[in-house]
């Protein structure tokens, strides 16, 4: 009977650190997976473009305001061709789209 219950006793410990690893696994895995999904506590746009770019060529505009991440306002857009491009928001034309999607 002890050694019956020395096997289960250690079934259990064995079962136990095999689930703790893989809880402990996909946890880090869910923050590193995508990146694209968090939130960057710093400024994604290191330069900005100003040129005119064809609103039929831009898939996804996203705009993040300033705030502790970063001290500007940043427009990210995304293309159909899946580039991402920066635009200066102080551009007119940037700032007409903004007006037209907000």
């Amino acid at each position: 009977v002890e050694y019956l219950a020395s096997l289960i006793s250690d079934f259990i410990s064995k079962e136990l650190s095999i689930t703790a690893v893989f809880v402990l696994s996909v946890s880090l895995f869910s923050h590193t997976a995508d990146p694209s999904e968090s939130q960057e506590l710093r400024c994604q746009c290191i330069q900005t473009q100003s040129d005119f770019i064809s609103p039929k060529f831009i898939a996804k505009v996203q705009i993040i305001p300033e705030g502790a991440h970063c001290n500007r306002k940043e427009i990210i857009v995304t293309l159909k061709d899946g580039q991402l491009i920066c635009l200066d928001p102080e551009a007119e034309w940037v700032m007409n789209i903004i007006k037209k999607i907000v």
